[in-house]
Protein backbone atom coordinates (compact mmCIF):
# COMPACT_ATOMS: atom_id res chain seq x y z
CA UNK A 1 0.00 0.00 0.00
CA UNK A 2 1.34 3.48 -1.11
CA UNK A 3 0.66 6.59 1.00
CA UNK A 4 2.57 10.03 1.20
CA UNK A 5 4.22 10.01 4.39
CA UNK A 6 4.73 13.58 4.45
CA UNK A 7 0.96 14.11 5.83
CA UNK A 8 1.03 11.98 8.97
CA UNK A 9 2.80 13.81 11.15
CA UNK A 10 1.21 17.27 10.59
CA UNK A 11 0.94 19.41 13.76
CA UNK A 12 -1.98 21.62 15.18
CA UNK A 13 -1.61 24.61 16.86
CA UNK A 14 -4.15 25.46 19.85
CA UNK A 15 -4.25 21.68 21.13
CA UNK A 16 -3.72 20.88 24.89
CA UNK A 17 -0.69 17.87 25.18
CA UNK A 18 0.61 15.81 22.69
CA UNK A 19 -1.72 12.85 24.24
CA UNK A 20 -4.88 14.61 24.42
CA UNK A 21 -3.83 15.87 20.61
CA UNK A 22 -4.00 12.60 19.63
CA UNK A 23 -7.33 11.14 21.53
CA UNK A 24 -8.91 14.04 20.19
CA UNK A 25 -7.71 12.99 16.39
CA UNK A 26 -9.28 9.88 16.66
CA UNK A 27 -12.65 8.70 19.22
CA UNK A 28 -14.47 5.24 18.95
CA UNK A 29 -17.86 3.82 20.90
CA UNK A 30 -19.07 1.24 20.08
CA UNK A 31 -21.56 -1.27 22.20
CA UNK A 32 -22.34 -4.88 21.25
CA UNK A 33 -21.68 -8.32 22.63
CA UNK A 34 -18.62 -10.16 22.77
CA UNK A 35 -18.31 -13.03 19.91
CA UNK A 36 -14.66 -14.88 20.96
CA UNK A 37 -12.11 -15.56 23.45
CA UNK A 38 -9.45 -13.49 24.48
CA UNK A 39 -6.62 -14.12 21.99
CA UNK A 40 -3.22 -13.05 22.98
CA UNK A 41 -1.76 -10.25 20.60
CA UNK A 42 1.13 -9.18 22.68
CA UNK A 43 3.21 -7.61 24.60
CA UNK A 44 4.58 -3.54 25.67
CA UNK A 45 7.03 -3.37 29.26
CA UNK A 46 5.10 -5.98 30.64
CA UNK A 47 1.28 -5.27 29.51
CA UNK A 48 -0.12 -8.13 27.78
CA UNK A 49 -2.27 -6.74 24.87
CA UNK A 50 -5.40 -9.50 23.86
CA UNK A 51 -7.64 -9.69 20.61
CA UNK A 52 -11.64 -10.08 20.94
CA UNK A 53 -14.65 -9.84 18.45
CA UNK A 54 -17.44 -7.58 19.27
CA UNK A 55 -20.66 -8.17 17.62
CA UNK A 56 -22.52 -4.78 16.96
CA UNK A 57 -25.98 -4.14 15.86
CA UNK A 58 -26.90 -1.77 12.61
CA UNK A 59 -29.84 0.18 12.36
CA UNK A 60 -30.65 -2.53 9.54
CA UNK A 61 -30.59 -5.28 11.43
CA UNK A 62 -27.33 -6.72 9.78
CA UNK A 63 -23.93 -6.93 11.93
CA UNK A 64 -20.46 -5.74 12.38
CA UNK A 65 -17.98 -7.59 13.82
CA UNK A 66 -15.49 -5.65 14.71
CA UNK A 67 -12.48 -6.18 16.22
CA UNK A 68 -11.17 -5.05 19.72
CA UNK A 69 -7.80 -5.02 21.41
CA UNK A 70 -7.63 -4.80 25.01
CA UNK A 71 -4.67 -4.49 27.89
CA UNK A 72 -4.76 -7.46 30.34
CA UNK A 73 -5.12 -4.47 33.05
CA UNK A 74 -8.86 -3.55 31.73
CA UNK A 75 -10.29 -6.68 31.98
CA UNK A 76 -9.76 -10.58 33.09
CA UNK A 77 -9.02 -11.96 29.99
CA UNK A 78 -8.80 -15.44 31.32
CA UNK A 79 -12.52 -15.37 31.41
CA UNK A 80 -15.30 -16.36 29.25
CA UNK A 81 -17.26 -13.37 28.31
CA UNK A 82 -18.76 -14.70 25.11
CA UNK A 83 -22.51 -13.23 24.53
CA UNK A 84 -22.26 -10.66 27.09
CA UNK A 85 -22.91 -6.46 26.57
CA UNK A 86 -20.07 -4.33 26.54
CA UNK A 87 -19.55 -0.67 25.91
CA UNK A 88 -15.75 -0.03 24.13
CA UNK A 89 -14.49 3.39 23.74
CA UNK A 90 -10.96 4.30 22.22
CA UNK A 91 -9.08 4.95 18.59
CA UNK A 92 -9.71 2.89 15.77
CA UNK A 93 -5.52 1.85 15.17
CA UNK A 94 -3.76 0.26 12.29
CA UNK A 95 -0.46 -1.83 11.66
CA UNK A 96 1.14 -2.73 8.56
CA UNK A 97 1.55 -6.66 9.29
CA UNK A 98 4.17 -8.62 6.38
CA UNK A 99 2.98 -11.35 4.65
CA UNK A 100 2.45 -13.22 1.50
CA UNK A 101 5.83 -10.72 0.14
CA UNK A 102 3.59 -7.63 0.39
CA UNK A 103 2.14 -5.13 3.58
CA UNK A 104 -1.18 -5.96 4.96
CA UNK A 105 -3.05 -3.19 6.89
CA UNK A 106 -4.46 -4.61 10.14
CA UNK A 107 -7.09 -2.82 11.99
CA UNK A 108 -8.74 -2.53 15.05
CA UNK A 109 -10.25 -0.48 17.94
CA UNK A 110 -7.94 0.03 20.46
CA UNK A 111 -9.63 0.36 24.03
CA UNK A 112 -8.77 2.72 26.97
CA UNK A 113 -12.39 2.55 28.56
CA UNK A 114 -14.42 -0.99 28.62
CA UNK A 115 -17.97 -1.24 30.44
CA UNK A 116 -19.91 -4.38 30.92
CA UNK A 117 -23.71 -2.88 30.41
CA UNK A 118 -27.06 -4.76 31.15
CA UNK A 119 -29.17 -3.27 27.80
CA UNK A 120 -28.76 -1.68 24.96
CA UNK A 121 -31.10 1.05 25.79
CA UNK A 122 -29.41 4.81 25.10
CA UNK A 123 -26.54 4.20 23.85
CA UNK A 124 -24.95 4.67 20.32
CA UNK A 125 -23.83 1.22 19.12
CA UNK A 126 -21.06 2.45 16.62
CA UNK A 127 -19.60 5.93 16.24
CA UNK A 128 -16.28 7.14 15.25
CA UNK A 129 -14.87 10.58 14.48
CA UNK A 130 -11.32 10.88 12.56
CA UNK A 131 -9.49 14.33 12.37
CA UNK A 132 -6.73 13.36 9.34
CA UNK A 133 -5.30 14.21 6.10
CA UNK A 134 -5.26 12.40 2.66
CA UNK A 135 -2.78 10.27 1.91
CA UNK A 136 -3.94 8.75 -1.45
CA UNK A 137 -5.65 9.46 -4.12
CA UNK A 138 -9.37 8.92 -3.22
CA UNK A 139 -11.15 6.14 -5.50
CA UNK A 140 -14.10 6.60 -7.15
CA UNK A 141 -16.72 4.10 -8.25
CA UNK A 142 -20.37 2.78 -9.04
CA UNK A 143 -21.53 -0.47 -7.51
CA UNK A 144 -22.85 -3.22 -9.44
CA UNK A 145 -26.30 -1.62 -8.14
CA UNK A 146 -25.50 1.39 -9.68
CA UNK A 147 -24.12 3.02 -6.09
CA UNK A 148 -21.73 5.84 -5.87
CA UNK A 149 -19.11 5.43 -3.40
CA UNK A 150 -15.43 6.67 -2.97
CA UNK A 151 -12.75 4.95 -0.64
CA UNK A 152 -10.30 7.31 0.90
CA UNK A 153 -7.15 6.61 3.13
CA UNK A 154 -6.86 9.21 5.48
CA UNK A 155 -3.90 9.76 7.89
CA UNK A 156 -5.07 10.25 11.91
CA UNK A 157 -2.30 11.90 13.78
CA UNK A 158 -1.32 9.59 16.95
CA UNK A 159 1.00 10.74 20.07
CA UNK A 160 4.53 11.00 19.74
CA UNK A 161 4.71 11.35 16.30
CA UNK A 162 3.33 8.12 15.42
CA UNK A 163 -0.11 7.74 12.49
CA UNK A 164 -2.92 5.55 11.97
CA UNK A 165 -3.66 5.19 8.32
CA UNK A 166 -7.84 4.40 8.04
CA UNK A 167 -9.99 3.36 5.18
CA UNK A 168 -12.73 5.40 4.76
CA UNK A 169 -15.88 4.87 2.54
CA UNK A 170 -17.97 7.68 1.81
CA UNK A 171 -21.27 7.14 -0.26
CA UNK A 172 -23.78 9.31 -2.66
CA UNK A 173 -23.11 12.74 -2.91
CA UNK A 174 -20.57 12.22 -0.20
CA UNK A 175 -18.82 9.95 -2.61
CA UNK A 176 -18.81 12.47 -5.37
CA UNK A 177 -17.26 15.44 -2.52
CA UNK A 178 -14.43 13.43 -1.89
CA UNK A 179 -13.74 12.55 -5.38
CA UNK A 180 -12.13 15.66 -5.76
CA UNK A 181 -10.49 15.74 -2.68
CA UNK A 182 -6.30 16.08 -3.09
CA UNK A 183 -3.58 14.32 -1.20
CA UNK A 184 -2.84 16.44 1.97
CA UNK A 185 -6.24 17.78 2.23
CA UNK A 186 -7.32 18.23 5.51
CA UNK A 187 -10.61 16.09 6.42
CA UNK A 188 -12.90 15.75 9.90
CA UNK A 189 -15.64 12.68 9.27
CA UNK A 190 -17.93 11.79 11.36
CA UNK A 191 -19.38 7.92 11.46
CA UNK A 192 -19.21 4.04 11.74
CA UNK A 193 -16.84 1.25 11.94
CA UNK A 194 -18.03 -1.36 9.89
CA UNK A 195 -16.86 -4.94 8.72
CA UNK A 196 -17.18 -6.60 5.29
CA UNK A 197 -16.44 -9.79 3.75
CA UNK A 198 -14.51 -10.41 0.67
CA UNK A 199 -13.14 -13.17 -1.45
CA UNK A 200 -9.44 -12.95 -2.39
CA UNK A 201 -7.60 -14.53 -5.08
CA UNK A 202 -4.56 -16.47 -3.99
CA UNK A 203 -3.90 -18.58 -7.07
CA UNK A 204 -5.37 -19.45 -10.72
CA UNK A 205 -7.51 -21.97 -8.85
CA UNK A 206 -7.84 -20.83 -5.21
CA UNK A 207 -9.93 -18.11 -3.22
CA UNK A 208 -9.87 -17.31 0.57
CA UNK A 209 -12.36 -15.57 2.77
CA UNK A 210 -11.18 -12.19 4.27
CA UNK A 211 -12.92 -9.51 5.92
CA UNK A 212 -11.94 -5.69 5.49
CA UNK A 213 -12.68 -2.98 8.06
CA UNK A 214 -13.50 0.84 7.60
CA UNK A 215 -14.89 3.92 8.24
CA UNK A 216 -18.34 4.21 6.79
CA UNK A 217 -18.79 8.06 6.78
CA UNK A 218 -21.84 10.06 7.53
CA UNK A 219 -20.86 12.98 7.39
CA UNK A 220 -17.48 14.88 5.93
CA UNK A 221 -15.74 18.09 6.52
CA UNK A 222 -12.52 19.10 4.02
CA UNK A 223 -10.09 21.78 5.10
CA UNK A 224 -8.01 23.21 2.67
CA UNK A 225 -4.01 22.08 2.59
CA UNK A 226 -2.12 23.51 5.10
CA UNK A 227 0.55 26.00 3.64
CA UNK A 228 4.11 24.75 3.83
Amino acid sequence: MEYDLKYTNRTQEGRKSMTEQGINHNQVEVCGRINSAFEYSHEIFGEGFYTVKLLVNRLSEATDEIPLLISERLVDVTKDYKGMLVRACGQFRSFNKHEENRNHLILSVFVRDLEFIESMDGVRPNQIILDGFICKQPVYRMTPLGREICDILLAVNRSYGKSDYIPCICWGRNARYASAFEVGGHVLIWGRIQSREYMKRISENELIRRVAYEASVNKLEFHEKDEE
